[in-house]
């Protein structure tokens, strides 16, 4: 018969196995809510590569019942079993392994690119018991990934990616065609390297970090076959989506044509024997040619950033005709008078019109001043000689009239004469 201790002892123990079982129990079931509440297909697998365990979200990208799924080869849903099953081992042999790519294949032939991440678990006494899987479902990654890279490669200009190392991490075709360089020899190496001044690019890439990004630095990329391209470097950071910095995105804007455009036009202005200036919205010489420094004496760095309306005899006037150009978009012809530095005076008439950017924000104001000096000194001499010519008649007329009355009384005369001799 047992005694009244014995069965006090007997009871708690029985307490203390029912406390075990339920937290036991609770674990359990906190483990099984871990496992459902991710996303992301979870798997756990026996040391013979059976599944033992899964959430929902495997079933649902298999395509596979839970049921069937347990004890069955977790290598027979990747599209290579065999690199899923090395994958598999390597988490053996390392603890742990992370972000494996891998293709998981539904029951309907549906594809599903992952990235395969596993650790082992064990016992209470260190030992191995099999590998938990998380297998994270990359296809919207996937398809970002290529959306970005066909932005890459839809820009004409040549685009690159580059490392807090400085070493080009991607890039568009139109980088293999400015440097000439294949893009296996272009990953990974020195992004300094294709400049004709490699510190400079390389202290503008430093700029990038510095302020976050750079605008329209220019730089000379160089063709390995020695070709030169004119560049304007454009550049920002990027980050991952914890705002860690990754690296740098650059493009290249060629400006080789802009350039040639822009020595055309300058080979235009200089070209004009009138004088020909470009005046910005604030009134101020952003550009002349030779023959703006000819009428008015001063030399070219003197006449860049300087007031324009300063060189004519009525400023005023001149600012009027200016702002003309701006409310009408052009004037013709207008007269004005240019003073040379040492007093010398120009006639000239003001043609200008506004000129834009390629979005039509207007820059500035283009003026050509036609000299009309020989004009006006062929016109005085015109009507100096039509003077004279009135002067000439005039003076032909007075000589006719005088004339014309001589005879008129020479007639009266003989008239009377006439009369005298017939009375007698």
């Amino acid at each position: 018969m047992e005694t009244k201790k014995e069965k006090s002892a007997k009871a708690t123990n029985s307490g203390v196995a029912i406390n075990i079982a339920d937290a036991q129990k609770q674990s359990s079931e906190y483990a099984r809510s871990l496992i459902e509440a991710s996303l992301d297909p979870l798997v756990t697998i026996s040391t013979e590569g059976k599944i033992t365990d899964m959430n929902e979200a495997t079933v649902n990208i298999t395509g596979i019942e839970r049921e069937k799924l347990i004890g069955s080869d977790f290598f027979d849903y990747f599209t290579e079993p065999q690199k899923a099953r090395e994958v598999y081992q390597e988490v053996f042999a390392k603890g742990s392994v992370a972000d494996s790519p891998l293709t998981l294949r539904h029951k309907n032939g549906k594809l599903t690119d992952v990235l395969f991440n596993g650790s082992v678990y064990k016992d209470d006494k260190g030992n191995v018991l099999g590998v938990v899987i998380v297998a994270r479902d990359v296809t919207a990654q996937k398809l970002l990934s290529r959306y970005s890279l066909s932005l890459i490669e839809a820009s004409l200009d040549p685009l690159v990616t580059i490392s807090t190392e400085g070493k080009i991490t991607d890039m568009n075709e139109a980088t293999v065609n400015i440097t000439g360089i294949e893009r296996d020899k272009l990953i990974g190496s020195d992004f300094f390297d294709y400049f004709t001044e490699p510190q400079k690019a390389r202290e503008v890439y430093q700029e990038v970090f510095a302020k976050g990004s750079v605008a329209d630095s220019p730089l000379t990329l160089r063709h390995k076959n020695g070709k030169l391209t004119d560049v304007l470097f454009n550049g920002s950071v990027y980050k991952d989506d914890r705002g860690n910095v990754l690296g740098v995105v650059i493009v290249a804007r060629d400006v080789t044509a802009q350039k040639l455009l822009s020595r055309y036009s300058l080979s235009l202005i200089e070209a004009s024997l009138d004088p020909l200036v470009t005046i910005s919205t604030e009134g101020k010489i952003t550009d002349m040619n030779e023959a703006t420094v000819n009428i008015t004496g001063i030399e070219r760095d003197k006449l860049i950033g300087s007031d324009f309306f300063d060189y004519f005899t009525e400023p005023q006037k001149a600012r009027e005709v200016y702002q003309e150009v701006f409310a009408k978009g052009f004037v013709i012809d207008s007269p004005l008078k240019l003073r040379h530095k040492n007093g010398k005076l120009t006639d000239v008439l003001f043609n200008g019109s506004v000129y834009k950017d390629d979005r039509g924000n207007v820059l500035g104001v283009v003026i050509v001043a036609r000299d009309i000096t020989a004009q006006k000194q062929l016109a005085e001499r015109e009507i100096a000689g039509r003077e004279k010519e009135l002067m000439r008649i005039e003076e032909l007329e007075r000589f006719r009239k005088l004339t014309v009355g001589r005879e008129l009384k020479m007639i009266e005369l003989k008239k009377e004469i006439e009369e005298l001799k017939s009375k007698n």
